[in-house]
């Protein structure tokens, strides 16, 4: 902390002041051509170009500082950019894509004066839609420049078991993790974090960079139907270029990693990204004295290539090795004791890169994107109670998913229509050789079999094909009052037992807005939406048959109905209702609940035979506000109220693992004097869904598992205490010559409030912290007859500083 105002006091010394340069293309959202003549401000400070032949500008001498960055043409809706933070350090580039305006000028003047909301520039109807630009992401308090934890400030959204504790989980109006899909730059990536549940998608920190990050759009229903196999939300992500004119990059300190982005151009034609960032928890953690040693790195690059004016080459990448081991505390306690019997050792590495060819046609553009991503992870745990001699092996599991996709669309834009169709396909490999103890056998004091061992041992080679098709057309009619949006998609695969039939999977959806004022709309929408079940659940054999090849695909039907009022164009305000109805979802035969109630946790999930018999629901109501920087004031304010209920073989509805009930965020930027920044984040989820231990089970197995056994006749009959979160984030900026220093403070938790957490099962060790305790002083018995239980609360909260650098260059 002394460290930072030392600093504040010492760099103005150094400082002095410099100009930078806004540069970036504009193009047509529709057609994605270049437009000539496009007029670009910089609201403030009375600066401005137009764009040239191809559809390219630059900005120079610009005052250090944020503005609002202005786009407008003749034909079209204008459009602005908020919060462009301009720097000596490196040049903002800053992309336009504008839509046609009413081709029936003076017809309809409401539609005339509307401009494109700051948020949602390019969809046919705002419904379910978010977006955050890079700078928002960037500057997110308590991010830590991770997406999945900036993304939670945006409604219906929260993170597994607390509602926004230590996972990355992403809970979309009362979704599992697994119902949501990921694109960077319209190319798939199945993971967006580090130490991923296979199964569930989720994990404890984020992969991608933000430093390659334009902007994101969060969709929680009204899916386009090109994208497949999301049932709660669709991200998608989309890249900046690198640097077109020189060398450049950044390079960043924070409280848990150091990461380096390098910049430039390769060619005339020819730009690229490319980063890589390594953690140094490992270290932090022994320090602490905290048994757990998290440990990764990851990769990512970006290579855009212009062919000629009508065709363009992107490749990326971006990949992540991931290590969990354990050391041994110096001072053991309770909690730390039972985190390295219950936790396996997890090693795991995922990749995705991906070519994506475009090309622009008549009134419009194609796009071909070949790609492959593959996840591998190795688990292994020993039996917990092993206090010497050779320890059992409980749980080793090896499985790797490989996916090569390829992906094929046209999109059209003529007389007012808006049309896309195309195919996908992909050759999925999947390999699972795993060995976990669920029940070990337990037999008294007499010989007698009280509990049958019950384990999962097999080793599966899986591949088959997956292929699908989609349409979307979308037009504005009644005097472009009223946007219609229509799309029918379809998916299949070699491997399920009917997934050759294209009608099991036939997905119609309709979206409307209708304008009522130049301020007011009204949206709403239908969809059906399918997702295959996960790879364990689909490679799962016994006696070397696939039990669960009867699988079908889990389906979703949403009904969404809201409004927007856009006051100004830096402000907007949503209110939506939404019911969603799961159908086909996978049901544990060996325990007879959903795996939408089985939660996430690092390991893997679906390794059991299932029925996709199960029900489903979720349903509730949002209201979002967001203000963009216009001054020196930007926020975000949402509240959710969400119920997610699944049903198991018995078909009753109990509470979901992700049923929080409320959900509350908040998010206030202030731009300071003297390139100071200020800004808060407060988080509140209602108390998680909890199950109470089966207290006669946990004792018997506890020795074996090192966990508990939930008691599923009360199947999450319990909450958790509410979730609730303040971080705060002070940023001085200082500029030289080409070089910026951002040195900030960013405090996790400044109010130290208890983080709920579920309770934790064990058993109670000696004084000396040799053994455990027994009732009668003799050695622990396998059956746990004689052990001591403890139910260890997990209610934690610190506060978290950090203290960070970053240096452009």
């Amino acid at each position: 902390m002394r460290l930072f105002f030392f600093l504040t006091l010492l760099c103005p010394v150094l400082s002095f002041a410099q100009s930078g340069v806004i540069t970036g293309i504009v193009r047509d959202a529709n057609t994605k051509e270049a437009l000539i003549g496009v007029s670009v401000q910089v609201v403030g400070a009375q600066l401005g170009t137009v764009t040239n032949e191809s559809g390219a500008y630059r900005i120079d001498n610009i005052p250090l500082g944020s503005y609002t960055l202005q786009s407008s043409y003749i034909g079209y809706q204008a459009l602005s950019k908020f919060n462009v933070n301009v720097t000596s350090g490196n040049a903002q580039i800053i992309n336009f894509e504008l839509v046609p305006a009413s081709s029936q000028l003076g017809e309809v003047e409401v539609v005339a004066r509307r401009r494109q909301s700051a948020a949602i520039a390019d969809i046919v109807t705002p419904l379910s839609v978010q977006s955050l630009s890079t700078e928002e992401i960037r500057s997110n308090p308590g991010g830590n420049f991770d997406i999945s934890k900036v993304v939670q400030v945006l409604p219906g959204v929260a993170t597994s078991g607390t509602g926004g504790g230590s996972r990355n989980d992403l809970i979309i109006r009362g979704g599992a993790p697994s119902e949501n899909v990921y694109y960077l730059d319209g190319i798939e990536i199945p993971l967006i974090n580090h130490f991923t549940t296979q199964g569930s998608a989720g994990g404890a920190t984020g992969i991608l960079n933000v430093s390659f990050i334009e902007d994101l759009k969060v969709s929680s229903s009204a899916f386009d139907a090109r994208y497949d196999n999301a049932l709660a939300s669709v991200f998608e992500f989309r890249q900046r270029y690198g640097n077109p004119e020189r060398f450049s990059g950044n390079v960043r300190l924070s409280g848990s990693e150091f990461a380096a982005t390098l910049e430039g151009p390769l060619s005339p034609k020819t730009t690229y990204l490319v980063s890589a960032r390594r953690s140094y928890l490992q270290f932090l953690f022994k320090l602490l004295d905290l048994p757990i040693r998290p440990n990764y790195w990851d990769f990512q690059y970006k290579v855009d290539h212009k062919i000629d004016n009508k065709t363009s080459l992107s490749f990326i990448g971006v990949g992540a090795i991931d290590e969990f081991a354990f050391g041994v505390p110096r001072k053991s306690t309770p909690e730390s004791e039972y985190i390295l019997r219950s936790i396996p050792s997890n090693n795991q590495w995922n990749y995705t890169t991906g070519v994506a060819l475009k090309r622009l046609v008549n009134d419009g553009y194609v796009n071909l994107a070949l790609s492959r991503n593959a996840f591998n992870i190795d688990l292994e745990k020993m039996e917990a109670a092993q206090e010497g001699g050779t320890p059992q092996l409980t749980l080793k599991s090896n499985s790797r998913e490989t996916e090569n996709k390829l992906r094929l669309d046209v999109n059209k834009y003529r007389n007012g229509f808006k049309y896309a169709y195309g195919v996908s396909g992909q050759y999925v490999q999947f390999t699972n050789d795993i060995f976990s103890l669920i029940r070990n056998e337990v037999r008294d004091e007499n010989g007698n079999l009280v509990q049958p061992a019950v384990t999962v041992n097999y080793d599966t080679n899986l591949d088959f094909f997956r292929y699908g098709a989609f349409g979307q057309v979308s037009r504005s009619v009644l005097n472009n009052r009223l946007s219609l949006s229509f799309g029918l998609r379809t998916d299949m695969n070699s491997f399920t037992d009917e997934g050759r039939n294209p009608l099991k999977t036939l997905s119609p959806r309709l979206s409307a807005s209708y304008l009522l004022t130049d301020k007011w709309t009204i949206n709403g929408s239908w969809g059906t939406y399918y997702k295959l079940p996960t790879y364990t659940v689909l490679g799962y054999q016994e006696n070397n048959d696939f039990l669960n090849r009867s699988a079908d695909y889990i389906r979703s039907i949403h009904y969404v109905l809201g409004t927007e009022f856009l006051p100004r164009e830096d402000l907007r305000f949503t209110v939506e209702g939404f019911y969603k109805d799961y159908s086909n979802y996978p049901v544990s035969l060996r325990d007879g609940i959903s795996l939408a109630n089985q939660g996430g946790d690092f390991g893997s999930i679906g390794n059991e035979a299932v029925s996709t018999t199960g029900k489903g629901r979720a349903y509730g109501a949002e209201f979002y506000v967001q203000k963009k920087l216009t001054r020196t004031v930007f926020g975000v304010l949402s509240y959710t109220y969400v119920v997610s209920e699944f049903a198991g073989t018995d078909g009753r509805y109990v509470s979901s693992a992700w049923d929080y009930r409320h959900l509350a965020s908040g998010l206030l930027g202030k731009k300071l004097p003297r390139n100071w920044e200020f800004g808060a984040k407060y988080r509140y989820a209602g108390g998680a869904p909890a199950t109470p231990f089966d207290l006669e089970a946990s004792q018997r197995n506890y020795a074996s598992l090192g966990v508990g056994i939930l008691d599923y006749t009360r199947l999450n009959t319990d909450r958790l205490r509410p979730f609730s979160q303040l971080d705060v984030r002070i940023d001085k900026k200082w500029n030289f010559s080409r070089i910026t220093l951002d040195l900030f403070l960013d405090i996790a938790n400044v109010l130290g409030s208890n983080t709920p957490g579920f309770d934790r099962y064990t058993f109670q060790r000696n004084e000396d912290n040799t053994g455990f305790a027994t009732t009668d002083g003799n050695p622990l018995r396998l059956d746990g007859g004689n052990a001591i239980p403890v139910i260890l609360k997990n209610d934690d909260g610190n506060l978290v500083p950090t203290l960070g650098f970053i240096v452009e260059f």
